[in-house]
């Protein structure tokens, strides 16, 4: 099973050369630490910022470089830094290859929902919903239930849309999946995760099929 650093780890394989990613709060920001060493991948972010590089160590953080989320970032040679109006017009004349976020729900059928859970305070949109509807490829880093134990891989979501059929790839803690046809299809499982734990953690349509391989970094 995977913790939140195995989730980014695994997300990072999913870059490729020459893409834009935009990374959302919590688990994708983390993605920034571990691109493959060699590839010429250049990091977005909605408040302004072309060219993130990973998380500055500690004592050499620069309060007036953030991203999205707020934390403290670095930027690489040759970045940019502008206004969030430019950014978001990037992001809706579809520049961003990649957009990896974090999730409350993802249905079989690719709805997400990651932005609001009625009664409760959260952060709202942000630049979510303008990611959503403009990248080319989105993938969700996620853990696969809740603090209670329920699956967030759902026939349905129940919480408020962010994005309708949107979702191509998610990773887990348990598994990688394909979502397509309707279905969450198993692609890869955690190192020491069984197949039965997946299908006890996922509540929408799940196809396995032929053997598993474990994940790999």
């Amino acid at each position: 099973m995977l913790d939140k650093t195995g989730i980014a780890k695994r997300i990072a394989k999913e870059v490729k050369d020459g893409m834009y990613v935009n990374l959302g709060i919590g688990i994708p920001t983390l993605v920034a630490n571990y691109i493959p060493e060699g590839l010429n991948v250049v990091l977005q972010s909605e408040n302004g910022l072309l060219g993130m590089g990973p998380f500055p160590f500690e004592g050499e953080e620069d309060a007036d470089l953030i991203n999205a989320g707020k934390q403290t970032i670095t930027t690489l040679p040759g970045s940019s830094i502008f206004d969030s109006a430019l950014s978001f017009g990037m992001i809706r004349a579809g520049k961003v290859d990649l957009t990896i976020l974090g999730a409350m729900e993802v249905s079989e059928n690719g709805d997400i929902a990651n932005w609001k859970i009625p009664g409760k305070m959260v952060k709202g949109m942000g630049g979510a919903m303008d990611l959503v509807a403009s990248a080319k490829n989105i993938i969700v880093a996620m853990q696969q239930v809740n603090k209670h134990g329920e699956s967030k891989l759902l026939k349905t979501c129940s919480l408020p849309l962010t994005g309708v059929k949107c979702v191509k790839k998610i990773v887990t803690e348990l598994g990688v999946y394909e979502v397509k046809d309707h279905a969450f299809h198993l692609l890869e499982r955690a190192k020491g995760v069984s197949i039965q734990q997946i299908k006890d953690a996922t509540l929408g349509h799940l196809i396995i099929q032929g053997e598993i391989p474990e994940m790999e970094f």
